[in-house]
């Protein structure tokens, strides 16, 4: 693989492609969506407005069209937010050879389809395609702290070459055959780091936020089996080790919005603050329900997360919806 191209330039396109940098060998490119952003980031040499502080190696190429990204790159490695999927993939189709190969690394579900994101570009395209995951947030990959994350592809080969290209002294990827776990993994712990944000803004202490990952991780499993996962995966870096990171973490967003909501502030407001940065899983939520409803999967902490988010469900009615819910075994 001589060629790489990242599209989008957010704070985990950039970090993917400093780490790829780092590692040496490829010829890599970033391309922003936006023509000024990218303008922004060939002058500073530096992603202001979404990674700040971190310089880009002269040979990053910050190309100057989708067109100029995408041609003749061995790999296009797709990290646009989840609703911008589609269209990104359809634009860049025609221009696609049989041999590319094409990784997700968005965390997410299609609110109308419910389709997962490597479902999105097959639907479009016939490409060879793999998806990234595992918890990894963007400024700790950029600054080069160790970090371990999964690639997945149903072509088991085709993750295990992926593996070796992108994984560093760094960056360490795990190859898995099962890519349904690893993307519904991914997606689905954005919608529990929301709950586990809004504990946190309650304060609600250690035992709540540890019942809410514990029966999230539940849930989350419950569906992704559901879908055709494997449950080792779910236990793994794409499933726990991702739900841990992002429910715990200060870096999360989707926490952090939680964390906000938990406080008394409204979502509209809480998302303006976000400067344009992405949480997942405020779409995410309701898209998961869809997909939920399709397999006949009870998911209770989305339930509540998607009346807090879109129906001005109180949070702490929230929560007492959960602990007066009838007897369960475990």
């Amino acid at each position: 693989m001589s060629k790489i191209a990242v599209l989008g330039a957010g704070a985990w396109g950039t970090a993917i492609a400093i780490s790829l940098v780092r590692r040496g060998g490829h010829e890599v490119c970033l391309w922003a969506h936006s023509p000024a952003h990218a303008d922004e980031m060939r002058v500073t040499r530096d992603n202001m407005r979404y990674l700040a502080g971190f310089v880009l190696d002269p040979s990053l190429t910050l190309p100057l069209s989708l067109e100029e990204a995408v041609t003749g790159a061995d790999v296009i490695v797709s990290v646009t937010p989840s609703q911008h999927l589609r269209a990104t993939i359809a634009e860049i189709a025609p221009l696609l050879q049989p041999h590319q190969v094409l990784v997700s690394a968005s965390k997410g579900i299609e609110d109308d389809s419910h389709l997962r994101m490597s479902q999105v570009m097959q639907s479009i395209t016939g490409n060879p395609v793999a998806t990234l995951g595992g918890p990894s947030f963007a400024r700790e990959v950029a600054a080069g702290m160790p970090t371990a994350a999964v690639i997945a592809s149903a072509d088991l080969a085709l993750a295990q070459r992926l593996q070796t290209e992108f994984s560093s002294e760094s960056f360490r990827l795990y190859s898995n055959a099962d890519i349904v776990g690893v993307e519904l993994g991914g997606a689905l712990k954005n919608v529990i780091a929301l709950a586990a944000g809004v504990a946190t803004g309650l304060n609600l202490g250690s035992n709540t936020a540890a019942a809410l990952m514990t029966r999230g991780m539940a849930e989350i499993t419950r569906l992704a089996i559901a879908c055709g996962a494997e449950q080792k995966t779910l236990a793994g870096l794409a499933g726990m080790g991702d739900l841990v990171l992002t429910c715990t973490g200060t870096l999360s967003r989707n926490r952090t919005v939680g964390v906000e909501l938990g406080k008394g502030r409204k979502l509209p407001e809480i998302i303006e603050s976000l400067n344009g940065k992405v949480a997942e899983g405020v779409r995410c939520t309701s898209a998961a329900l869809g997909l939920a409803s399709v397999h006949g999967i009870e998911m209770p902490i989305t339930e509540q997360m998607n009346q807090v988010l879109h129906h001005n469900q109180a949070p702490l009615d929230a929560i007492r919806a959960l602990m007066t819910r009838p007897g369960k075994d475990e």
